[in-house]
């Protein structure tokens, strides 16, 4: 049965039909999966977002010497291709835990929140000491 309700309980049918609890057992290792998941897309964001400014720091400066010479090795369009493509691997991944917070059990929706909010804490805290802020003003 589909709950269209946040409902507490250990039978929960998860993403695929083939992947139901019906013990407290597997029912704790599908919280254990949501929670370890989730940290996981904290990671892969903050992998993502460190490899988008490491990229972006790192595109070569044409001088006026070799204004006319092609660079023979370009990193960065390799670079915004990788920075896409773990978007888009992030994007999967944020698209399924919202899928999985959808079967409106309320355990997996607190494994996927406290999965969330822990790898924030481990992964991306760091992130908000390193923001520079170039314009204050916010009509500009």
């Amino acid at each position: 049965m589909m709950h269209m309700t946040l409902y507490w309980g250990k039978d929960v049918t998860l993403l695929i039909d083939s992947w139901k609890t019906d013990s407290w057992l597997s029912y704790l290792l599908t919280l254990l999966a949501c929670f370890l998941f989730s940290s996981f897309y904290q990671y892969m964001e903050d992998r993502r977002l460190s490899f988008r400014s490491l990229a972006s720091s790192n595109t070569p400066q044409p001088s006026s010497a070799d204004a006319g010479v092609p660079l023979l090795p370009n990193y960065h369009r390799s670079a915004k291709f990788a920075t896409a493509v773990l978007f888009g691997i992030n994007s999967a991944i944020g698209y399924i835990l919202m899928l999985a917070i959808m079967s409106f059990n309320g355990g997996v929706f607190l494994a996927i929140v406290l999965g969330l909010a822990v790898g924030y804490f481990f992964f991306r805290c760091a992130d908000e000491e390193a923001v520079v802020v170039e314009n204050v003003c916010a009509c500009g």
